[in-house]
């Protein structure tokens, strides 16, 4: 809970009273400590990705300082893997299907991961518009993994996730990390290339597993640098946010 208004407004690139005004019609996650707003870094992130806002590169340097290079999400999904039509005719189904055909290791226990992945979905659905959903735990040093992975589901039946535009879900991303630092790399990094429309559309017609991989590498090269110069992108965004309008299942 360490974000003041002040680091809200320069993470999501609006004025102050932009996060003021959001504050008082309730649309943003907020906490009341010592009769002061603060933000959770995690929450605020969740919450700009859901809604399509790109958050500035100088969340990378709020986290705990690097001690070795995090992966690409290129990487992480190589580790992860891509699964077609996963079965599961409910949340829970699709996420128990989903945790047993991502690859990881062997330590990791699969049925504990499932139980907090469930948890998590009690707090608010994970899905953020446009049939996608992203799966993650809030605490993800308790996974006891090396390195990152994020695994990438395509469901064999759209399935209802309560999302924030009421459309069914065809598309998981799976994020599995060993630090919370890891994890909001990880998330920040998605949420910027999921606005990249070559990469969404290819998620639409469930590409082959090497477009997709060509495509999120060209996505991710996109990525603004910390401390450089604003991308189109980061600079067109609203301050007025709104809801986002083959073979077995095996990761490949």
């Amino acid at each position: 809970m360490q974000l003041t208004v002040k680091d809200a407004a320069r993470l999501l690139n609006v004025s102050e009273k932009t996060v003021y005004r959001w504050i008082k019609q309730e649309i943003i996650p907020v906490y009341r400590i010592n009769e002061q707003f603060r933000f959770s870094r995690a929450e605020l992130l969740e919450w700009a990705t859901s809604r399509r806002i790109q958050v500035s590169p100088d969340i990378f340097l709020e986290a705990d300082k690097p001690q070795v290079p995090l992966p690409s999400l290129t990487e992480a999904l190589r580790d992860g893997g891509v699964a077609y039509r996963l079965g599961g005719n409910d949340k829970p189904s699709v996420l128990r299907a989903m945790i047993d055909v991502i690859k990881l290791p062997e330590e990791v226990d699969r049925e504990f991961l499932f139980q907090v992945l469930l948890a998590r979905e009690s707090l608010g659905s994970t899905g953020i518009g446009d049939g996608i959903a992203i799966p993650h735990v809030r605490n993800p040093i308790v996974l006891h993994v090396t390195r990152p992975l994020m695994a990438l589901c395509f469901l064999e039946h759209p399935i209802p996730f309560e999302a924030i535009d009421g459309r069914p879900v065809t598309t998981l991303f799976a994020l599995i990390s060993p630090t919370v630092r890891a994890h909001l790399h990880m998330l920040s990094r998605l949420g910027f290339v999921l606005q990249n429309q070559s990469f969404r559309a290819a998620l639409k017609r469930q590409a082959s597993r090497e477009e997709l991989m060509a495509l999120l590498a060209e996505a991710e090269a996109a990525l603004p640098t910390v401390g450089g110069p604003r991308s189109e992108t980061s600079a067109a965004v609203s301050p007025n946010p709104q809801p986002m309008p083959k073979t077995e299942p095996s990761c490949r």
